[in-house]
């Protein structure tokens, strides 16, 4: 079997992941093996292979948590989720877990203690095969080829986590959305869109700015051209919005703060730019504010998103947004595209 992966062996820069030739192995029972066609990268390939301090990771790794593919081979008494079988396309859910733990029986599979994500915690999908736990199949879409497949789940499912289930977005409420060019901020600018609130998108540049309206957004800042709290106090009648939806960090932490309502919520999931951040325990009370993190989603929610689109599959209410594909022996090149950060939407990797 012509395989090959790319590891991360060592910490480096990004795109000093290491091809190497690899023998796939057999799925054991409760697993399948896929055969990829399709892998996406995110902001997580980049530091799996970076490194992170104080996260030490299990080396060597197979970065990428996004995939999608065909079912290869199925482990000894193996059961599959509905409309998937031998030999059909899937796409990956990129968190596992225990599945007996407390957390995991009600469905909290992130708050699981063992919860990993594949390509960080264990091997990912910057490869032609790749073992998955088959709880972990989705079927793809009608109508959606093997590179939207594989942009969806992960940027989709946390967008989904931190507006509806941690936030608990509501009709007409307004929400800033930061890297409105990014997977999960495109992601969420078409999520709010759909929820009925309205999303205030800020971007780098001027193209970003016009693919953001077209994806929905009520209003677009162009970061570095305009004061962000100050517009958006402008563009709500200095009451600021109901929610932030933030994922870039410290850069961005201060402005988000001015910018939400009395009594408005600020949901992260990310820090990009950043993990250390300061606040003024004053603002914090006496705006009454509520910060909620976020992290990944339940793999239910991804069901979820799937029904919404399955109704309409040749006009679905969201999709990825794909901004180059490159192929899979080009992985280092995609993610040093990736870093560089002058894209919109996800960089994906054709199998």
């Amino acid at each position: 079997m012509n395989a090959y992966r790319f590891r991360v062996n060592e910490h480096g820069p990004a795109g000093s992941v290491v091809r190497e030739n690899f023998e796939p192995q057999a799925p054991k029972p409760g697993w399948v093996r896929l055969q990829l066609k399709a892998m996406a990268l995110n902001h997580l390939d980049l530091w799996t292979t970076v490194g992170m301090k104080g996260y030490p990771l299990p080396l060597p790794v197979t970065p990428g948590c996004d995939g999608a593919g065909t079912v290869d081979a199925v482990g000894e008494g193996t059961a599959l989720p509905p409309d998937v079988e031998l030999g059909g396309s899937v796409m990956i859910a990129p968190g596992l877990s225990c599945g007996v733990c407390a957390a995991c029986l009600r469905g909290d599979d992130m708050l699981c203690r063992d919860y990993k994500v594949m390509g960080n915690g264990c091997d990912g999908t910057a490869s032609t095969h790749v073992l998955v736990p088959a709880a972990n199949l989705l079927p793809i879409p009608g109508n959606w080829d093997f590179e939207q497949a594989a942009a969806f789940p992960l940027v989709f499912l946390t967008a989904w986590e931190m507006l509806v289930y941690k936030a608990k977005l509501k009709p007409g409420e307004t929400v800033l959305v930061w890297g409105g060019g990014s997977g999960v901020g495109s992601a969420a600018i078409q999520l709010v869109k759909f929820l009925g609130g309205q999303p205030i998108a800020v971007v780098g540049n001027q193209m970003k700015a016009v693919k953001c309206w077209e994806l929905g957004a009520e209003h677009v800042i162009v970061r570095g051209t305009e004061d962000v709290a100050k517009k958006v106090k402008d563009l709500t009648q200095k009451r600021g919005v109901d929610l932030v939806f933030e994922h870039t960090g410290a850069a961005s932490w201060e402005a988000s703060v001015a910018a939400v309502s009395r009594g408005g919520r600020i949901v992260t999931c990310g820090a990009t730019t950043g993990r250390d951040i300061t606040l003024d325990l004053r603002t914090l009370f006496a705006k009454q504010l509520t910060f909620i993190g976020s992290y990944m989603g339940r793999r239910e929610h991804l069901w979820t998103l799937l029904a919404h689109v399955q109704r309409n599959p040749t006009n679905p209410p969201f999709r990825p947004v794909l901004d180059r594909i490159f192929d899979l022996a080009e992985y280092p090149e995609a993610q040093r595209y990736l870093e560089a950060g002058q894209g919109f939407g996800k960089v994906v990797c054709r199998v």
